[in-house]
C-alpha cells in the first residue's frame, strides 16, 4: 500500500486526530479520507446495504435508484452482506490504496442494524486493516453505541442539524420510534435527545465520531455554531458543515442554497471551537474511489 503526505501513520498532531484514540484508531484516521484531507491518496468504498430510514427529512426524497445524481442517500443497487463482501473483494483488487469500507445508506446504518452488523463482521473477518465506518441520524445510537465498540468501528458519522427541538421541527417531518410514526416537534425533541445521549455514550469509546450538519438558509444556518458548540462540549473534536442540496419533490426543492461565500463563513466562524471539514464530496451511498474520483456509474460494479 503506497503511503501520502499525512497518512503514513505517523502523524499524530495531525488536528483532524481526537485525544486519547487509540494507535490503531489513529492510524486509520489518519488514511481515512474524509476523516483527514492529506488522505487524498487513499479510497473509500459505500456498500449499500441499509435501505430503510427511521426519519423523515423535509429535504429528503428517497427515491435512491438512480444511476445519474450525486449525493447523499442515492444508489444504483442494494445489496446483501454477502454481495457486499463480494464487491469490496472486486474493488481490493481495482482500486489502489482502498483503506476504508463505509456504510453509508442509502437509508440509516442503524435502521438496518442486522444488514449493517453482518456486512462489518465479514468485511473486518477477512480485512482487519481496514477503518469500518458508518454513517446515522442518531436516533438509534444509544440503543447501538455499545455494539457499535465490540463490533469494532473505528469511524462514526452523526448527521444533527438543530440542537433546538422548534428548529429541527422545520427540518424533520417525522420519525419512526418505538414501533410509532411520531411527528411534529415532539418528533424533533426525541431525535435530539437520541443524538446527544448516543454522543455521550460514544464519547470515552475507542471511536473518532464526526458530526456532519446539513445548513439551510434562513431555517438553521444562523443555529450552526450552536450546534457545533453543544457537540464539542459531548466530545466531538471534527464537523463537516454541508449546504443544503434541493431535491425535486420535497419541501426545500426550490429553497436557495447557501452561496460559497457563505457556508465557507459558517465554517470559519465554527473553525475556532472545533477542526472543521472543508473536502467534503457528499458522496452517493455506493461511492467507490478517491473522493472527488469516483467510478461512475458505467464502471460501478455494484449488483
Amino acid at each position: 500500500m503506497r503511503n501520502c503526505r499525512g497518512c503514513d501513520g505517523k502523524n499524530t498532531d495531525s488536528p483532524y486526530l481526537k485525544s486519547g484514540l487509540s494507535s490503531e484508531v489513529q492510524q486509520k484516521t489518519l488514511k481515512h479520507p474524509c476523516y483527514n484531507k492529506e488522505a487524498h491518496d487513499n479510497a473509500r468504498i459505500h456498500l449499500p446495504v441499509a435501505p430503510k430510514c427511521n426519519i423523515k427529512c423535509k429535504f429528503c426524497n428517497r427515491k435512491f435508484d438512480c444511476q445519474n445524481e450525486s449525493r447523499p442517500g442515492v444508489t444504483s443497487n442494494l445489496l446483501t452482506p454477502q454481495k457486499a463482501l463480494e464487491t469490496f473483494d472486486y474493488y481490493n483488487e481495482q482500486v489502489d490504496n482502498l483503506t476504508v469500507m463505509g456504510i453509508a445508506g442509502p437509508g440509516d446504518a442503524l435502521a438496518n442494524f442486522n444488514k449493517t452488523k453482518k456486512t462489518v463482521e465479514l468485511i473486518k473477518e477477512k480485512y482487519p486493516e481496514v477503518a469500518i465506518c458508518l454513517s446515522t441520524n442518531g436516533l438509534m445510537l444509544p440503543i447501538y453505541a455499545k455494539e457499535l465498540k465490540e463490533l469494532g468501528i473505528t469511524h462514526l458519522t452523526v448527521t444533527i442539524n438543530a440542537v433546538d427541538p422548534d428548529i429541527g421541527e422545520k427540518i424533520y417531518d417525522s420519525i419512526y420510534y418505538n414501533g410509532k410514526l411520531i411527528t411534529g416537534r415532539n418528533a424533533a425533541k426525541i431525535l435530539l435527545d437520541n443524538q446527544l445521549e448516543g454522543l455521550a455514550k460514544l464519547k470515552e469509546m475507542d471511536i473518532m465520531c464526526k458530526v456532519n450538519i446539513v445548513a439551510i438558509k434562513g431555517v438553521n444556518d444562523g443555529h450552526v455554531k450552536e450546534i457545533v458548540k453543544k457537540v464539542k462540549s459531548l466530545g466531538v473534536t471534527f464537523t463537516n458543515i454541508m449546504s443544503l442540496i434541493p431535491v425535486a419533490g420535497t419541501e426545500f426543492e426550490n429553497h436557495e442554497k447557501l452561496t460559497e461565500g457563505e457556508l465557507k463563513a459558517i465554517r470559519k466562524s465554527c473553525e475556532k471551537l472545533v477542526t472543521q471539514m472543508y473536502h467534503c464530496r457528499q458522496c452517493r451511498a455506493d461511492a467507490v474511489g478517491k473522493l472527488g474520483e469516483d467510478k461512475d456509474s458505467e464502471k460501478r460494479k455494484i449488483s
